[in-house]
């Protein structure tokens, strides 16, 4: 799996922050099933179907169906593409400075896959700190000294 440099990491905490004042994009999360399907897949198998969906659906330079072939659900990935102005060519030039009618690089697309990998990061992280906070509240209560 690819290991983000500390400029992107910059880079993408920038990104999202700018996500997060939006009231559209920061409305999106991850469901229960979402997040199980992510547990049960594993991440490098998401990240398969993270480079597929954009390779198929966002990289190529003319898309008859722009603006509408993002599905809004049906897979964790398509959440993390709205969530994350990655749906789109439109919303790839308003927020990630990707040109229409211009075909998206390897490196472009590495770059969008990591965004989206991050947002799917960042959802399933929550619930995992959380759970293990309450593992640990759970353990102190129970001890009997």
């Amino acid at each position: 799996m690819r290991r983000l440099c500390d400029g992107e990491k910059r880079n993408l905490e920038d990104l999202f922050e700018r996500l997060s004042q939006s009231k559209f994009r920061s409305g999106f999360h991850l469901k229960e099933k979402d997040k199980k399907y992510v547990l049960d897949k594993g991440g490098d198998k998401i990240r398969e179907h993270a480079r597929d969906f954009v390779s198929q659906r966002l990289a190529p330079a003319v898309i008859p169906n722009d603006g509408k072939q993002t599905p809004m659900k049906g897979h964790p990935i398509f959440i993390a593409q709205h969530a994350t102005a990655c749906c789109c060519r439109g919303c790839l030039e308003k927020w990630h400075h990707f040109p229409r009618g211009k075909e998206l690089t390897e490196e472009q697309q590495d770059y969008v896959v990591d965004v989206l990998m991050e947002w799917v990061g960042r959802q399933m992280e929550g619930d995992e700190v959380s759970e293990i906070e309450m593992e640990e509240k759970y353990e102190q209560m129970t001890l009997p000294f």
